[in-house]
C-alpha cells in the first residue's frame, strides 16, 4: 500500500509507504517495483546511497547529473529530519527555476521522488540525520553538476541562517541558475 501526492510541481511526488506496527515496532515496504509501477511510478533503480550528517544545518546540494547519466531519486530519512528541495532545471518547463521543499523525517515516513531534470539538495534539521536515496543511474563524476543553493533567483527558504550552514567546498562553488549550462532543454 502506497500513498502518492502531487506537489506544486506535478513531476515531483511525495510518496508515503504504509507502516504496519505492533508491540515489536513496525514493518514497511519502502520500495517495490510492482507497487510503484501500479501507482504510475515505473522506475528502475540501480544504486542506493546513504549519508549521515552530524550537525544540524548540514546542507548537501543542489546536485544533479546530466544525460546520459541523469538520475531520478527517491529520498527518505531513517533518522532525524531534513528539508528536502527539488529545483526544476528543465529549460522548456513552465516551472523552470521553481522549487518544491518538503520536510522528510523518520517520523513522518514520507519520501520525495525527484525526477530527472531537477537539482536536488537538503538541509538537516536535527543532529545525526541519516538519509537514504535510490537512483536510476550510477554515479558518473564527469556528469556530476550543481546549482548554487543560495541563488536569490531560486528563493529557497532553508529555514536556517545561511551563514551557519555546514557545506562542502564543492557545494559553495556551484553556479547560479542564470550562469549554469542548460543540460535539460
Amino acid at each position: 500500500m502506497l500513498s502518492v501526492e502531487e506537489t506544486a510541481i506535478p513531476a515531483v511526488k511525495i510518496v508515503t509507504p504504509k507502516k504496519f506496527g505492533d508491540h515489536r515496532g513496525f514493518f514497511s515496504e519502502t520500495w517495490s517495483r510492482k507497487t510503484f509501477a501500479e501507482a504510475g511510478l515505473d522506475l528502475d533503480f540501480v544504486q542506493d546511497n546513504q549519508s549521515l550528517s552530524a550537525p544540524v544545518g548540514t546542507l548537501r546540494g543542489l546536485h544533479f547529473q546530466s544525460p546520459p547519466f541523469a538520475q531520478d531519486k527517491l529520498v527518505r530519512v531513517t533518522r532525524g529530519r531534513i528539508l528536502d528541495v527539488a529545483v526544476d532545471i528543465r529549460v522548456s518547463s513552465p516551472t523552470f527555476g521553481k522549487h518544491v521543499a518538503v520536510e522528510l523525517s523518520a517520523q513522518n515516513w514520507k519520501q520525495l521522488l525527484v525526477p530527472v531534470g531537477f537539482a536536488h539538495g537538503f538541509v538537516t534539521l536535527e543532529p545525526d540525520t541519516e538519509v537514504i536515496y535510490k537512483v536510476t543511474a550510477p554515479y558518473a563524476p564527469e556528469n556530476d553538476h550543481g546549482l548554487a543553493f543560495d541563488d536569490p533567483a531560486l528563493g529557497i527558504d532553508w529555514r536556517l541562517p545561511l551563514l551557519g550552514l555546514t557545506l562542502s567546498d564543492k557545494d559553495r562553488k556551484h553556479p547560479r541558475l542564470a550562469e549554469m549550462l542548460r543540460y535539460f532543454d
